[in-house]
């Protein structure tokens, strides 16, 4: 069994996923970052960088004792050697998995999350900020689009590529982007979008949903933390 420390966010959603796709048994266990319980003791044995998502692993792949894992494209890779799934052994296509994994964990997710915050939740707009981050994110979505050319998924097959970008191309209208622009990446996104696993995954997520409205409170605990403010 697995338990998921998860809520529901962009990098939460990827784990759930793949563990709907496969069919590991999981349980979920939620860590509402808008009231501080990413930076609870407990968690952090579990999660070093104050992030969710994380896993702790009863059944490993070694046999040994229970394993915790932190990091959502760690995790990905883990449960898809894990499992044997989503994760091509050809080492040619395994490359390419690798490729797109590591574009949307450096790139897309942060790219994308600036754009989240500057356009959404600054206490001021910043129109440079704006602009850069919404750009920015344009311009991925324009790599993206040009890599699904031809392609049902991002490495032919479907993988944990596609399981991690997806849930940043689903805030898509926050992020001021218009898929219609993007016509490979909307014909990939519908699919994706219509996977049952994807659909249970998301339909978990609702119960926390109300968990995630962002107050004042939460942005203080969300935006601004540096190690002084986590010590005291």
């Amino acid at each position: 069994m697995i338990e998921l420390y998860y809520w529901p966010t962009p990098n939460g959603h990827k784990i759930p996923i793949f563990l709907e796709e496969t069919g590991l048994d999981y349980q979920i266990i939620p860590i509402n970052i808008g009231t501080g319980d990413q930076f609870k003791p407990e968690f952090l044995k579990i999660a070093p960088n104050n992030r969710m998502p994380a896993i702790i692993d009863f059944d490993p792949v070694d046999g040994g004792e229970p394993l915790s894992i932190f990091e959502s494209g760690a995790i990905l890779i883990y449960l898809a050697e894990k499992t044997g799934q989503f994760f091509p052994e050809n080492w040619r296509d395994r490359k390419t998995v690798l490729e797109w994994l590591f574009w949307q964990v450096g790139g897309l997710g942060p790219m994308a999350g600036q754009n989240h915050h500057f356009v959404q939740y600054a206490p001021e707009k910043i129109p440079y900020a704006i602009e850069r981050y919404v750009k920015e994110t344009n311009r991925l979505y324009g790599v993206l689009n040009r890599q699904l050319a031809g392609k049902n998924y991002i490495a032919g097959e479907y993988s944990i590529a596609d399981i991690a970008c997806y849930p940043w191309i689903v805030p898509f209208e926050q992020q001021q982007q218009n898929l219609e622009d993007f016509p490979h990446l909307k014909a990939w996104f519908n699919r994706i979008k219509s996977r049952p696993a994807v659909v249970r995954a998301y339909e978990k997520g609702k119960a926390y949903a109300s968990g995630t409205k962002m107050t004042d409170e939460a942005k203080k605990i969300l935006f601004g933390q540096s190690t002084k403010t986590l010590e005291n």
